[in-house]
């Protein structure tokens, strides 16, 4: 692996991931800070290896890497967030990830999780988590819902108006009004007030 691509928008990160990739002997290191830049730079020159999170300023990076894996199946995909492993980890793994790692992990486990990748291997943490009834059943609720209903999911709650979903998304109002009201029904919920709150309560 001689080229990657750091998706995060955050500056800080963008440039501490940058020294970190240098060290690691990448000799093209590139980064986006949105999701327009990132499908840019991935078409442009497929990189050997993303590192992607999956929270950022107006869309979703589950989605980004579910776009990935369908036109790049090659390209490795680390992603690098600070959302909770418990929640997303398996989902990004089905998604086609080959590695997780939390912000809130030292900064060498990113480096093992590089270096993993670079030696042809996948990275994920152990999870041994207990959960009470009500997690339990929330949880086998966000696992009936589709990568693209998560995101949606997760827009919603973050405040995002259906409109400038769907612009994100690139689908029509109408259709992001349809998932709206799929959500409400699956999740057994009322309101959007009542999404943002299930979203807060299972760290999404």
């Amino acid at each position: 692996m001689k080229d990657v691509l750091i998706v995060d928008d955050h500056p800080v990160i963008r440039g501490a991931l940058r020294l970190i990739c240098q060290n690691e002997a990448f000799t093209r290191i590139r980064d986006a800070s949105g999701a327009a830049d990132a499908r840019a730079l991935i078409k442009e020159r497929a990189p050997d290896l993303v590192i992607l999170d999956l929270v950022m300023n107006g869309f979703d990076g589950l989605d980004l890497l579910v776009w990935i894996m369908a036109q790049f199946p090659a390209c490795s995909v680390l992603v690098f967030t600070s959302q909770d492993a418990q929640h997303f980890c398996n989902r990004c793994i089905s998604a086609g990830a080959r590695g997780f790692v939390t912000k809130r992990s030292d900064l060498k486990e990113l480096t093992k999780a590089i270096q993993a990748l670079k030696s042809g291997y996948a990275y994920f943490p152990q999870m041994s988590v207990r959960l009470d009834f009500q997690q339990r059943s929330e949880q086998q609720a966000l696992e009936s819902l589709s990568t693209r209903e998560l995101s949606i999911l997760r827009m919603l709650a973050m405040g995002m108006r259906g409109k400038d979903i769907a612009e994100s998304l690139f689908l029509s109002p109408k259709t992001v009004s349809t998932y709206k009201s799929r959500l409400l029904e699956k999740l057994g919920l009322q309101s959007l007030v009542g999404l943002s709150e299930f979203a807060k309560r299972n760290h999404l």
